[in-house]
């Protein structure tokens, strides 16, 4: 949109290097890339295998019986962490690559704009992904319609929304900071971090948040709302005064509301099948949260490589010529040699697939130590890691056309991709989880 390619002409030029304005980018290892994504995906793995078990047992719990429709809200929320927090760790990251955050000062004001921002957007995403859950389950049941139960589960989103941007923003924004200070690529370290902590600090927030709402009825779910009805303008008020948020604030809607929307699909189809197969609960975040991120990771690589080399709106020349829609162009470092920038993004690619089989089978692991292993059979690995690994492969091949499609457009990618990226590994995960589970219980 023109707000956003405003806001990256404005940073362009009062960043400008010399030499045209470019960047020349070097050449960086696949051992480069290995040795710093490696620590912090195994790391946001577990956290998943944890927001796994916490599902696992909170479907159990009396709240979510009683309003079963909190299990189509549980995507879209888990999904804020690619909507909002790794969109901020992605768009700091460029910021802090660019020199935006080497002073205090610098990273205290972009720090907070930012988390006003997303303040703003977990609030709105949150009361409309309540919505959108209602409007799916009951409009199949109307006679489920209740308003108290309209209103403790948009109070539950709304809160788990805010809080859970809120803690991780805070987290992400010291997180860049520190690598930056230490010369690791944020880009590298910050989105598998905001993976880690996501889904566990969201699905144990809606857990407890709709418990103690549920418990204590309309009057405080009604007052909670009214309050975020008085503090919301406050935090828009502040994102609006920062030349680096404003456009995101009045332009950068599209993505986040479309990702929850699709997010939401995956929610109906976990809402369906965990009925049939509660096994699919433990398992369900895991499969989402590896694949969102991992593409994260490679989104934020292809945003800030673009960012360090050419203006929004213009893609640079040795990419022109090259045909995004090919595998070949997402995948192999040969066919990419005539420039480094793709070599490298090809380099990031692979090692990120290569990720996939032996980070599942650790967290595979994990989940057999705590809850046995009598699903995790030889034919259900099988089966589970094709699935993972063929909805990565899409997402790295999708995250390369749509972050250079983005980028021509003069769409900024740092404000876009992730959370479609993300999204449709939401809707991708579990539907290949679903049909895992169904070819299974066909064939066991």
């Amino acid at each position: 949109t023109e707000g956003e390619k405003t806001e990256r002409e404005e940073m362009v030029l009062t960043k400008r290097l010399v030499g045209g304005g470019k960047e020349e980018e070097n050449a960086e290892s696949w051992k480069s890339v290995l040795v710093q994504v490696t620590p912090p995906y195994l790391c946001a793995g577990l956290g998943m295998v944890g927001a796994g078990l916490v599902l696992d047992s909170v479907q159990y719990w009396p709240v979510f019986l009683t309003l079963p429709e909190l299990f189509i809200m549980v995507p879209a929320l888990i999904g804020l962490k690619g909507n909002l927090e790794m969109t901020l760790a992605s768009r700091l990251s460029t910021h802090a690559n660019l020199g935006d955050l080497d002073t205090l000062e610098q990273t205290v004001v972009m720090g907070s704009a930012n988390l006003a921002l997303i303040q703003v957007q977990g609030v709105v995403v949150g009361a409309l992904a309540s919505v959108i859950a209602m409007l799916m389950a009951w409009m199949g049941d109307p006679d489920r319609v209740d308003l108290t139960r309209g209103l403790v589960m948009c109070a539950s989103s709304v809160v788990t929304a805010s809080a859970a941007s809120f803690i991780l923003g805070i987290i992400m924004v010291i997180v860049i900071a520190i690598s930056r200070r230490y010369s690791v690529n944020p880009d590298n370290v910050a989105t598998p971090i905001a993976a880690a902590l996501g889904d566990l600090v969201t699905l144990s927030l809606l857990a407890f948040v709709a418990t103690f709402l549920n418990n204590s009825g309309a009057f405080l779910a009604t007052s909670i709302l009214a309050g975020y009805f008085i503090i919301t303008p406050f935090c828009f008020d502040k994102a609006k005064k920062n030349v680096h948020t404003r456009d995101i604030l009045y332009n950068g809607w599209t993505p986040v509301l479309s990702a929850m929307v699709i997010s939401s699909m995956g929610g109906k189809i976990l809402n369906n099948v965990i009925i049939k197969f509660p096994d699919i609960a433990v398992f369900q975040p895991v499969i989402n949260g590896v694949a969102g991120n991992l593409v994260g990771i490679q989104a934020s690589r292809l945003s800030t490589g673009l960012h360090k080399t050419s203006r929004l709106g213009k893609l640079p020349e040795d990419i022109t010529t090259c045909s995004l829609i090919n595998p070949l162009s997402t995948f192999s470092v040969p066919c990419c040699s005539f420039s480094t920038m793709m070599s490298n993004n090809a380099t990031a690619a692979v090692v990120l697939l290569f990720l996939v089989v032996p980070g599942h089978l650790v967290f595979n692991l994990a989940i057999g130590l705590s809850q046995g292993f009598e699903v995790i059979t030889a034919f259900f690995l099988v089966l589970y890691l094709l699935a993972a690994v063929l909805q990565v492969g899409s997402l790295l091949h999708m995250a390369n056309i749509m972050v250079h499609s983005m980028w021509s457009r003069g769409v900024n990618p740092d404000n876009s991709a992730i959370p479609y990226l993300t999204a449709m590994g939401d809707l991708l995960g579990g539907a290949f989880l679903a049909a895992v589970f169904q070819i299974i219980d066909w064939t066991g």
